[in-house]
């Protein structure tokens, strides 16, 4: 598989730190079939946690989420990337972004353990297209 980049947005939503949000979340998401390209759980102080959704149909996700009573955090904007697993693979995307003087401010990766990996690239809001532009895209 050659190297893949793309844009996507995400949303957060914010729930109480307790057994079952993310699953309850997931399984009216994928009911109403909105498929995933990434989900993250991350801690957000005491008693809340953040729950970042990567829909492929932002539109679609507004409007469930809008039906549904879900209050979903304003749209932001990432990159994926997907490709072949292989030493080096992430050394020639940071060496692109570090030449257009773009910061890299948060970044997750996983390797599929059969020879690819997916990762999410974040940078500030003011250096995404220039970003964009660096990545080819």
């Amino acid at each position: 598989m050659a190297l893949k980049i793309r844009k996507v947005d995400y949303f957060n939503v914010t729930v109480e730190d307790q057994p079952g949000e993310a699953y309850k979340l997931l399984t009216l998401l994928s009911g109403v079939g909105i498929n995933m390209l990434a989900f993250t759980v991350v801690p957000l102080g005491q008693g809340h946690t953040h729950l970042t959704v990567f829909p492929e149909d932002s539109e679609k996700i507004k409007e469930v989420a809008e039906k549904s009573g879900i209050k979903l955090g304003d749209p932001q904007r990432a990159f994926l990337v997907q490709g072949d697993d292989e030493l080096g693979a992430l050394v020639e995307i940071h060496e692109k972004l570090y030449r257009a003087s773009v910061n890299v401010i948060a970044s997750n990766a996983v390797s599929d353990g059969k020879g690819a990996f997916g990762y999410i690239l974040y940078v500030r809001e003011n250096e995404y297209d220039r970003a964009a532009s660096a990545l080819d895209i």
